[in-house]
This record gives C-alpha cells, sequence and structure tokens, in this order.
C-alpha cells in the first residue's frame, strides 16, 4: 500500500500533548504506523555515561502513530486527508483531498 505521509511532508499534530503544532517528518516506519515529527513530542531522558557518551539528560523527538497526524494543505495551510490519483501519464500521485491540489509534484 502506498504511503500518505512521507519523509520531509509538513504535519500537523491532531491529538495528544502536542495537538496543534506543525512540524517535517524526519522518519517513518511503516511496520509499527508511526512517524517522528521535528520538533514535536519532545522527551526527556536521563542517560547513563559510557565510553562513547558522557551520558546526562538528553532531549530528543518520540514517535507518534500516523493517525495523529494530518498533512497540511499546501494551498491554505489547514489540515487536510491524502488521496491517491492517478495522471495523464500514469504516474500515481498523492492530492489534498480538502483543496484538490497534488502534493508530489
Amino acid at each position: 500500500m502506498a504511503a500518505k505521509v512521507k519523509k520531509g511532508d509538513r504535519v500537523v499534530v491532531l491529538a495528544g500533548r502536542d495537538k496543534g503544532r506543525e512540524g517535517e517528518v524526519t522518519k517513518v516506519m511503516p511496520k509499527e504506523g508511526r512517524v517522528i515529527v521535528s520538533g514535536v513530542n519532545v522527551v526527556t531522558r536521563h542517560q547513563k555515561p559510557s565510553q562513547m557518551d558522557p551520558g546526562g539528560i538528553k532531549r530528543f523527538e518520540a514517535s507518534i502513530d500516523v493517525s495523529n497526524v494530518a498533512l497540511v494543505d499546501p494551498k491554505d495551510g489547514k489540515p487536510t486527508r491524502v488521496g491517491f490519483r492517478t495522471t495523464e501519464d500514469g504516474r500515481k500521485v498523492r492530492f489534498a483531498k480538502r483543496s484538490g491540489e497534488a502534493i508530489d509534484v
């Protein structure tokens, strides 16, 4: 099945602690159904020192379920669902259902 959300897409969080925040998808994990969005769902972890790493308090982005994010419409900047259509030359492209605008150019 084709991916509705891909790396580099601009998304908005629909549910959870960071609801309403926007960011860019940095990693997609299709088997787990999760995505990592830059600047969103930042968690703090205490890490023990090792030979390679001095340890300390580390902050990083945790993954979010893909159902809790929506693509940002390229036309008006609001959340939209994603559909698929084929072009005249036979390519399958994603489009924003809100505006009908093609996402993959």
